[in-house]
């Protein structure tokens, strides 16, 4: 029996979010690998399914999605596991730092990480240093809520959709920038590292870092 989930995945990119949203709900998904050598991404059966032509991209019983943030909200919608769902406790508090996660640090990171398509390579040194201050910075806002609100939905115990997220995003960020003084360092935050160490060790990770190749610490000290 073909499963209803279908998700179009490259290890290592954003869509392994969501691969490890799938592995922690544990529904029965495949796995649709992408090429974009190959020209995928452009195709006209995948910019149907994404007109942007970008992963994650997941197929579902009621159509296809697009978007880390939508994907992650219908999972919990449709099957729970990743955080509070409509009418449950702390469950604003949990959409605000999903979007916080999704809308400002997802897109500082990719500044970090990828200065020089905004700022063009001669100034991709000064926009990758400037979007590492800003990082350090929502990283501190971060700290302070798991130090203060200890939420259920993001803790040593319980990773959830923002651990999938968050995970992927500082796993980049150790390591894909080339200048090593570019690179984020989790030690300024311990409660952040402590719950990155903890869902790094749990099967649903595990798995996911196994399949995509990411390492025994993939979150905490990722190495490329």
């Amino acid at each position: 029996m073909t499963s209803p989930l279908t998700l179009y995945h490259i290890p290592d990119w954003a869509s392994s979010i969501i691969h490890l949203a799938l592995e922690e709900i544990g529904v029965p998904f495949q796995i649709r690998l992408m090429d974009r050598d190959e020209g995928d991404f452009s195709a006209p059966w995948f910019r149907a399914i994404n007109p942007q032509g970008l992963i994650p991209a997941m197929e579902t019983p009621d159509g296809p999605m697009f978007e880390t943030v939508a994907i992650l909200l219908w999972l919990n919608e449709s099957f729970g596991g990743l955080g509070p769902r409509q009418g449950e406790p702390d469950r604003a508090a949990f959409l605000s730092w999903l979007s916080f996660v999704s809308n400002t640090l997802h897109p500082t990171v990719m500044d970090m990480i990828h200065p020089e398509r905004l700022a063009g390579e001669a100034a991709a040194a000064q926009m990758a240093a400037a979007a590492l201050e800003r990082l350090n910075i929502q990283c501190s806002l971060i700290e302070t809520m798991l130090t203060e609100q200890r939420p259920d939905w993001l803790s040593s115990a319980s990773s959830g959709a923002l651990g999938h997220y968050l995970g992927i995003l500082f796993r980049w960020a150790i390591y894909l920038p080339k200048d090593p003084e570019m690179r984020f360092s989790l030690r300024p935050f311990p409660a952040l590292r402590s719950v990155l160490a903890a869902h790094e060790t749990s099967p649903a990770a595990r798995k996911v870092a196994e399949a995509d190749a990411l390492g025994p610490t993939p979150f905490t000290a990722p190495q490329g």
